[in-house]
């Protein structure tokens, strides 16, 4: 049932030590490996999120109808994995706006190489109707800038196509993060496989063998407590567990956060340790391209909002085909707060700063958006303190459940109504 929370702090202050759930991305793209190849390989420390929950429930489900609710990447990823189920048919599903976001490119791709799939609805968008069979593979060309989703989809299951698959990836590469991180799985899953400029070759050969994953923590989750870091007085925040050497392309969050808001990171074993850089100088303006990494745009662009720094954010042509439109999303939630947004379909800049008396608390409208609802939370550490009402704040449970629970554990006070 969805709910509503105020919250509000009464220090800037960050003080308290954190257990952040395993990655969705990497426990998503695991799953799917294990359910085909069953009894080679082991999960640890997989991620306690919606997301990641649909998606098991569906692979482990004996019904004819699958419904994913939000998860644009359960859809995703069970398209490509239904269409191999031999003598299976299936009617893939999702919530309103899952029918919304176009999967086009993914299902004409795997119709090229065989597949039985048809539109039920609205053409080119779920729900689907998939006949599972035997499917050959070859080659394909795949526009790469829409969605990495629609490539580690096809990826996934390419080792089980007769003839393997070689996809040539064409135009610019969103997200590549994402992708090098199915081709890093693929490969320790023991799946022979080649990337090579813009060509990526799936084998029809494997190793078998017992593999066992440890699922490193979420770094996009991670981010939030950068920002928060970055508007707080003083910082001393741990958070396990931790690599320095990741397969996610959100780690860049150390890195930028660093060179951008002073924010260091140190790592010891499983841990990182968010310290504020004393003395550091903070520029008025910010230029990042974030299309390796457009799942920070959110908490960057709220981050500068909350200390006054203009921004320019490119490479986020993803952004408005995800849960909700996130650049329109975030330019309706930063008026309210005097900050004005201008955005275009792949870019976005804080244009200006505008005083204007505030009535608290301010109404954040989360849009379904797991993403909204935990980006604004370093508004409440301005010195006036300021109260939030997060609305729909159950959105959380997408990725990170016990979002709530642990911003309580260092000082956050929160009130469900």
């Amino acid at each position: 049932m969805s709910y509503h929370i105020h919250i509000y702090r009464k220090t800037n202050n960050l003080n308290g030590s954190i257990s952040i759930t395993g990655s969705k991305s990497i426990s998503n793209r695991l799953l799917i490996i294990k359910y085909l190849y069953k009894k080679d390989i082991y999960i640890e420390n997989i991620s306690n999120c919606d997301d990641t929950k649909i998606l098991e429930n569906s692979l482990k489900s004996k019904s004819d109808v699958i419904n994913i609710n939000h998860s644009g990447t359960a859809m995703r990823f069970l398209t490509s994995y239904f269409s191999i189920k031999k003598n299976k048919t299936t009617i893939l599903t999702g919530s309103n706006r899952m029918k919304q976001r176009p999967i086009s490119i993914l299902v004409n791709t795997l119709k090229n190489l065989g597949a039985k799939i048809i539109f039920l609805e609205k053409n080119g968008y779920p729900p689907l109707k998939i006949f599972g069979g035997s499917i050959k593979g070859g080659e394909v060309i795949v526009d790469a800038k829409i969605s990495s989703q629609y490539i580690s989809s096809l990826m996934l299951v390419a080792n089980r196509f007769k003839n393997g698959l070689k996809i040539y990836l064409k135009n610019k590469i969103t997200s590549i993060p994402y992708i090098k991180m199915t081709f890093d799985l693929l490969l320790l899953s023991g799946i022979k496989i080649s990337w090579k400029e813009r060509y990526i070759h799936i084998y029809p050969d494997r190793k078998e063998g017992e593999k066992i994953f440890h699922v490193e923590s979420d770094w996009s989750s991670a981010s939030y407590y950068y920002s928060m870091a970055t508007v707080s007085k003083k910082s001393n925040i741990i958070l396990s567990s931790f690599f320095n050497k990741s397969l996610q392309g959100d780690k860049e969050v150390s890195y930028l956060y660093e060179k951008y808001f002073g924010i260091l990171t140190y790592f010891t074993k499983n841990k990182i340790f968010l310290k504020k850089k004393e003395n550091f100088y903070q520029k008025k303006i910010i230029k990042l391209n974030l299309n390796k990494t457009p799942d920070i745009a959110q908490t960057i662009t709220v981050t500068c909002a909350s200390i006054g720094v203009k921004c320019y954010l490119y490479g986020l042509e993803t952004l408005k085909i995800k849960e909700t439109d996130r650049l329109s999303a975030l330019q309706e939630e930063l008026i309210k707060f005097g900050v004005i947004l201008k955005i275009t379909q792949s870019h976005l800049e804080i244009k200006d700063f505008i005083k204007k008396r505030i009535k608290y608390p301010i109404e954040i409208n989360t849009y379904q958006d797991h993403r909204m609802a935990m980006s604004f939370v370093p508004f409440t550490l301005l010195n006036n303190f300021p109260i939030l009402k997060i609305k729909d704040a159950d959105v959380v449970e997408k990725s990170y459940p016990f979002f709530w629970k642990d911003l309580e554990s260092i000082g956050f006070i929160i009130t469900r109504n």
